[in-house]
C-alpha cells in the first residue's frame, strides 16, 4: 500500500500553517491534483475539535474521481486527521501534525498519507501522479503560506 510521509520546517508559525490546511474549500486554488471541493457537512465539537465531510474532485487529463473525506480539525492539538468515507479507494488516511519550533519562530509541519484504489486499473492510471503530487503537497502549502502571510524571514 502506498504511503507518503513528510516533515518539513517552514517560516510561519503552526497556529498559521493548522488554519491554511484547514481552509479545504481553497484547495482547488493551489493543491495539485485537486480540481473542486465542496464541504457537505460542518459540525462543531467539544475543545475547538470541529469535523467536516467534504468531496473532493481530483483529475489529471481525462482521469477524474470524486471521494469523500470525514477531515477532523483539532485547533487545540494543531492536528487534522483526513479518513476515507466513500469514491475509489478501498483505504486512505491522511494526517497533518504542526509544531512551533523551540528556536528562531517558524514550525514544523508534518505531513503523512497512505492510501490503496479499490481498482488495480485505477491504481495503474492514478498512482504515479497521486505519489508525485503527494510529494509537492508540502511545498504547495508552503508557497500559499508565503503569498498569504507574507514571506517571514529565513
Amino acid at each position: 500500500m502506498p504511503a507518503f510521509r513528510n516533515a518539513r520546517r517552514v517560516r510561519h508559525a503552526a497556529a498559521d500553517m493548522f488554519a491554511l490546511v484547514a481552509d479545504v474549500e481553497r484547495y482547488p486554488e493551489f493543491v495539485p491534483l485537486c480540481q473542486a471541493l465542496k464541504v457537505r457537512r460542518r459540525e462543531k465539537g467539544e475543545s475547538g475539535v470541529e469535523t467536516l465531510i467534504a468531496d473532493m474532485q481530483v483529475g489529471y487529463k481525462a482521469i477524474r474521481e470524486t471521494f469523500t473525506s470525514r477531515v477532523t480539525l483539532d485547533r487545540v492539538g494543531l492536528k487534522i486527521v483526513v479518513e476515507y468515507v466513500d469514491g475509489p479507494f478501498s483505504r486512505l488516511e491522511n494526517i497533518w501534525n504542526f509544531r512551533d519550533a523551540a528556536s528562531g519562530g517558524g514550525s514544523t509541519v508534518e505531513f503523512y498519507i497512505t492510501y490503496e484504489f479499490r481498482s488495480r486499473v485505477l491504481a495503474a492510471l492514478m498512482g504515479a501522479m497521486f505519489d508525485a503530487a503527494f510529494r509537492k503537497f508540502s511545498s504547495a502549502f508552503e508557497a500559499r503560506a508565503d503569498a498569504i502571510y507574507g514571506r517571514a524571514p529565513a
